[in-house]
C-alpha cells in the first residue's frame, strides 16, 4: 500500500478553506498513487501552539474571548457536513484519509482522530502520531 504523509498547516480560522486544502493534497495523492493519506495533528481546526487566549492567570481579555470564540467556531461535530465532506473526499479519491481533528461535542473541545471519518476516539489530551 502507497502512504501519503502530508507535512502542511490549516487555515487558521477557516475550516472551509482548510477542507479545500485537504481535498486538493488528497486529490494530488490519489493521483501519485497513494490508498492512505495521513494528514496533522488538528488540521482540521487549527492547532493552537502559537495561541495564548489572553489568559493571564484568574483573567481573560475581551480579545482573548474572541480568539477563542473563533477557534471554538473552527472546530468541527462528529456527524456535522464536515464530517460528511471528508467522507465524501475519501471515496471520491479511493483513498482513506486519517487526519487529526478539533472536534467540538456540546461546550468542549477534544483532539482526535479520524479514518475517512470513522472515529475511531476522541481523547482529552492531544495525539502524537
Amino acid at each position: 500500500m502507497s502512504v501519503a504523509i502530508v507535512q502542511a498547516g490549516s487555515v487558521i480560522y477557516d475550516t472551509p478553506a482548510t477542507l479545500d486544502k485537504l481535498e486538493k493534497l488528497t486529490a494530488e495523492a490519489a493521483a501519485n498513487g497513494a490508498k492512505l493519506i495521513v494528514f496533522p495533528e488538528a488540521f482540521i481546526g487549527g492547532y493552537p501552539k502559537w495561541m495564548d487566549f489572553g489568559i493571564v492567570l484568574g483573567t481573560r481579555s475581551p480579545e482573548g474571548r474572541e480568539e477563542f470564540r473563533k477557534y471554538y467556531n473552527s472546530a468541527i461535530e462528529e456527524h456535522g457536513p464536515e464530517s460528511q465532506r471528508i467522507a465524501e473526499i475519501a471515496a471520491s479519491n479511493d483513498i482513506i484519509i486519517v487526519t487529526g481533528v478539533v472536534e467540538r461535542q456540546g461546550g468542549t473541545l477534544y483532539c482526535s482522530v479520524s479514518d475517512s471519518f470513522v472515529l475511531l476516539y476522541p481523547i482529552l489530551q492531544l495525539l502524537i502520531f
